[in-house]
């Protein structure tokens, strides 16, 4: 598993890099306001590990309180516990703790503050949509993101861009009602907010670039591991195809922690607009359905385009077909007879 030391450097650069970019960001702002330098430098410091320590405590419980998710009690869904048990025995690590979210979409993820309290919360659309096989590969994708602790790193690491635009938003509205007519220090005053936003929008679209692609990267890793933990990487494509599909109809708007899911529902509804739009085109056989074959062949083709291929700059998950792809290459080493714990990411 020599490649995951790509994932773990891409962490802590990404970790480093934005924790620089918003502690820079923050002494500028103290400057532009004209605080001495050695106050700036420490309270920059201090509220930077105030923020992210205070993002680290009570992000589980945001994530809980917002998704309305429910504990299963032992023995409530059998299968699914052995499932999820077998699974984390085979990944040398203890099994999380299980939850429901009452949604019909089809959607999973993991949280939590450490590998060993770590949750795992299974929508109820996906154990209504997707067979077992497709359920037990999500599964392994979820055990491979507690196994890499994306979680802890993507909670901690989302929020900084999230404040960044919170301040350029502030600042951009009380320039709009500061007094800039009727006297110097009015128009000084609003310079000075316009210039503090702007610079504030600018670091939240670069931070924001930044935790968008390590987060890109690790649901390659947690697909990868998915495959090699169930053996079956098909049983993963089909239930990535279906939980495309499946939020794309949802007509809710994006969860906040997104980034935490398995599908990100914008991103689906991105992917299966021009699908949709050419149903007709896409049905091979005619029969007014998209089966799960014409699905992928439709995104395979949608993902050529340039635009979405820049679209997906500042999408948190990979395009579906580029994760389908990754899968199929697998399985291809899989049916060759040379796969191994060893290449287990090889092919990122």
């Amino acid at each position: 598993m020599a490649r995951l030391a790509r994932l773990r450097l891409s962490m802590i650069v990404s970790i480093l890099l934005v924790t620089a970019i918003f502690a820079a960001f923050l002494i500028a702002l103290m400057l532009l306001i004209q605080l001495p330098l050695i106050f700036s430098l420490t309270l920059t410091l201090l509220a930077t590990l105030i923020f992210i320590l205070l993002q680290y405590l009570i992000g589980p419980a945001m994530v809980r309180w917002s998704t309305g998710l429910r504990y299963l009690k032992p023995g409530e869904h059998p299968w699914l516990e052995a499932t999820v048990k077998d699974l984390a025995e085979k990944s040398a690590m203890p099994p999380p703790k299980l939850a429901i979210v009452p949604d019909p979409t089809p959607n999973a993820f993991v949280f939590g503050r450490t590998t060993r309290g770590a949750t795992l919360a299974v929508h109820e659309g996906l154990l209504r949509q997707l067979n077992e096989g497709e359920v037990r590969g999500v599964i392994g994708h979820e055990l491979g993101h507690i196994k890499h602790r994306d979680f802890v790193v993507m909670t901690v690491l989302s929020a900084l861009p999230l404040i960044a635009y919170l301040i350029a938003r502030l600042s951009f509205q009380a320039a709009w009602f500061a007094d800039g007519g009727r006297r110097k220090e009015g128009a000084s005053l609003r310079a000075l907010l316009l210039v503090a936003g702007a610079i504030s929008y600018i670091v939240y679209i670069i931070t924001l670039l930044c935790v968008m692609r390590l987060s890109r990267l690790r649901e390659h890793y947690a697909d990868a591991y998915s495959a090699y933990v169930t053996g079956e990487p098909n049983q993963l494509q089909s239930a990535l195809t279906k939980i495309t599909y499946g939020l794309s109809l949802s007509p809710r708007p994006p969860h906040g922690a997104r980034t935490l899911y398995i599908g990100d529902p914008a991103l689906a509804k991105q992917e299966c607009q021009g699908i949709l739009e050419r149903k007709q085109e896409y049905d091979l056989d005619k029969d007014g359905v998209l089966d799960e074959r014409e699905l992928e062949l439709a995104m395979e083709r949608e993902a050529k385009s340039r635009w979405t291929t820049i679209n997906t700059w500042f999408t948190t998950h990979p395009a579906t077909y580029q994760r389908i792809l990754l899968l199929r290459e697998i399985e291809k080493e899989m049916g060759s007879g040379r796969y191994s714990s060893e290449r287990v990411y090889v092919h990122i």
